[in-house]
């Protein structure tokens, strides 16, 4: 099986998905927000657990045909938005939609601020360097995507395509300067926000992956061989981690632990462990899993999770607590969700595509127990 076939696989089980809601119901346990088609139930954590819950939720904001995809500060998002100024697009299987750019929206003010905007392509997905001075978003139409990078006061953006890497076939941050993926065909690059594109000699030629940077270290696998690997690029030496069919990577803020989906069977399982692959514990398992982000205190992990042995094919929001080794249920028959958490990681969006649009929630949280 080809790389591309391979990855076009395993990004159909993490698709943007969210919620929005245009009227609650409440009861004693839960709260439901209905919305044309379907509802959505939002349930605190009554007895998955003993003692009373130490998550709560104190709201929820919808917000229809809009992809929340960061934050730039507490008030202000990061958002993908169909654009009706440039007129509908031309190819006859996106013809009854209009290109959507890429804006800040206030969320007090309701006030838009155009960042990117081009005709005859989706842009979205964006992210915000650690620095929040730059934005990395991809732009598509139809097919596979190509990614870019916005400078957030001057508005001036590049792509990251060109020698010697061609096409860039993933694209993330490694730091508040550097952006690493794989190439689209074969190997790796590291490009810096001047343009300058690097390839990774080491992975030359191998059909790289994961590809994830923390501190001096690289991790990687390849679509021949799902074994988590660590680079060190100040020797060079390449390990085994000893983690086998793994498909996601997700560092901690302090990056001295890491988050891991492995496949095992017909299972998913989201594994915690060290950056040096020691001290595995298992957090979550189950047919699905995606949607998963650290909270900026590394406290809260949020993640989706579809067959978790209690509602097969059902699928539930959740965020664990590292304090407590808890999960609470946030959302209930939301699909698969991408999530993102606020500065101060007191809200969380999560956002699904329905197939034509993208919605997102912001959920508003308060805690028990505070660090």
């Amino acid at each position: 099986m080809k790389k591309t076939q391979i990855i076009r696989i395993i990004c159909a089980l993490i698709l943007l998905i969210t919620t929005t809601g245009c009227s609650t119901e409440n009861r004693k346990d839960k709260v439901t927000i209905k919305e044309p088609g379907g509802s959505i139930t939002i349930i605190d954590n009554d007895g998955k657990e003993s003692g009373d819950p130490d998550v709560s939720i104190v709201r929820i904001d919808t917000y229809e045909n809009l992809e929340i995809s960061d934050w730039m500060d507490s008030d202000t998002v990061i958002v993908s938005k169909e654009n009706e100024s440039l007129g509908k697009m031309s190819l006859e299987e996106l013809s009854d939609s209009y290109p959507r750019s890429l804006c800040q929206y206030n969320l007090n003010t309701k006030e838009y601020k155009l960042l990117k905007e081009q005709e005859e392509l989706n842009l979205g997905g964006a992210k915000l360097s650690p620095d929040k001075k730059n934005l990395l978003y991809y732009g598509n139409s139809l097919g596979d995507p190509s990614y870019y990078v916005l400078n957030i006061e001057t508005l001036k953006s590049f792509g990251i395509s060109g020698e010697p890497i061609g096409n860039a076939g993933g694209a993330k941050w490694a730091d508040k300067a550097t952006i690493i993926g794989a190439g689209y065909m074969n190997g790796a690059y590291y490009a810096t926000i001047e343009g300058h594109i690097t390839s990774f000699e080491e992975l030359d030629q191998k059909a790289v992956f994961i590809l994830e940077k923390i501190k001096d270290t690289i991790y990687y696998n390849t679509a021949d061989d799902t074994t988590l690997m660590a680079l060190n690029q100040s020797d060079k030496e390449i390990v085994s981690l000893g983690l086998t069919n793994i498909f996601g990577v997700y560092p901690s803020p302090d990056e001295n632990q890491m988050l891991v989906l492995q496949y095992n069977g017909s299972k998913q399982i989201l594994l915690l462990c060290d950056r040096d692959g020691r001290n595995v514990k298992t957090i979550a398992e189950g047919i699905e899993l995606g949607g998963i982000s650290w909270s900026p205190d590394q406290r809260m992990i949020a993640y989706n999770i579809k067959g978790d042995g209690s509602s097969t094919g059902v699928s539930i929001l959740y965020i664990y607590d590292m304090l407590t080794g808890k999960s609470t249920q946030i959302a209930v028959d939301v699909g698969t969700v991408i999530t993102c958490w606020s500065p101060s990681g007191e809200e969380l969006v999560y956002s699904r595509w329905d197939g034509k649009q993208y919605h997102s929630s912001i959920v508003y949280l308060e805690y028990s127990l505070k660090k």
